[in-house]
């Protein structure tokens, strides 16, 4: 409980000397970049995708695709029922829903689940693309400072709460009985021919 205040309290201070950056060279005049709309998702798909590449995980790649949506559930009910709660007005006027911040709470998400999984190495790559999604969701006036440090909160929170889901999980699926793979040889003595048998359990 301690090291995930010690790291909410270290990506709020990163964020505000971010701020403090960027209102210091960044004028009201510049242009809007879309590139948030896409690396939001960049440490999700990497905690799924790095284990099957070869990356030491915490745990299988079945339990990181059930770990990333029970996450990606609760982190989108959470912020959306603050959305819908708090009605605050987004910086650029276009609508009242800029609190939480929705963008970096899927980023934090992921680079706490990359951290869980893979270590500190990686997290802390992980961390900085989050910190820069919350950075760009200000320079793009889509998002106040208040709104992206809850983000970044409902974020590691949600990723917390689905790895304490995953063992219940894993019973109500059964997945606690079965390998997730087995691999079996054939052999076909009306055709002479060897092969291999795949199953595969989801």
């Amino acid at each position: 409980m301690k090291r995930n205040i010690s790291l909410i309290l270290t990506c709020a201070v990163l964020l505000f000397f971010s701020r403090t950056a960027l209102s210091q060279t960044v004028s009201k005049s510049h242009e809007h970049t879309h590139i948030d709309d896409y690396i939001q998702y960049a440490p999700m798909a990497a905690n799924i995708s790095m284990g099957w590449l070869g990356v030491k995980a915490k745990h299988t790649g079945r339990e990181r695709v059930l770990t990333t949506g029970t996450a990606f559930c609760v982190m989108t009910a959470l912020a959306g029922g603050l959305k819908y709660t708090v009605h605050e007005k987004r910086p650029d006027g276009t609508d009242n829903k800029s609190f939480p911040s929705g963008h970096t709470a899927r980023a934090f998400m992921g680079a706490e689940m990359i951290r869980t999984e893979y270590g500190t190495g990686l997290g802390i790559a992980a961390y900085g693309t989050a910190i820069g999604v919350g950075c760009l969701r200000v320079y793009n006036d889509r998002h106040w400072w208040q709104d992206v440090a809850a983000g970044a909160a409902i974020g590691i929170l949600s990723a917390h709460i689905a790895y304490w889901l995953l063992p219940l999980e894993k019973r109500i699926l059964c997945w606690d009985k079965e390998e997730d793979l087995v691999l079996m040889p054939t052999y076909q003595p009306e055709t002479n021919c060897v092969g291999v048998s795949l199953a595969y359990r989801f």
